[in-house]
């Protein structure tokens, strides 16, 4: 697995490397994002469904290695991932 957490907090998915207690951040924990910010975390369903923050996008795909393409998904390599 990878090293950082994704975290609904104002109105975007961001991600994060700040430890993470149970099976989640809790809604109100503040933590600290892949975009530099500090958030409060907002553990509902409603914001499972948000936009992902295109900065933690970036920064969580160098972390792990890969790409995102123009939409933010990951671009595999040739001969990878067929």
């Amino acid at each position: 697995m990878y090293p950082f957490h994704w975290v609904p907090a104002e109105g975007r998915r961001h991600a994060s490397l700040d430890s993470r207690p149970g099976v989640g951040y809790p809604t109100g924990m503040e933590v600290s994002t892949l975009c530099e910010q500090r958030l409060l975390a907002e553990d509902s369903e409603l914001g499972w469904l948000w936009s992902t923050c295109g900065d933690c996008n970036a920064e969580a795909h160098r972390i792990a290695g890969t790409r995102a393409d123009a939409n933010g998904f990951q671009v595999t390599s040739p001969g990878h991932g067929r």
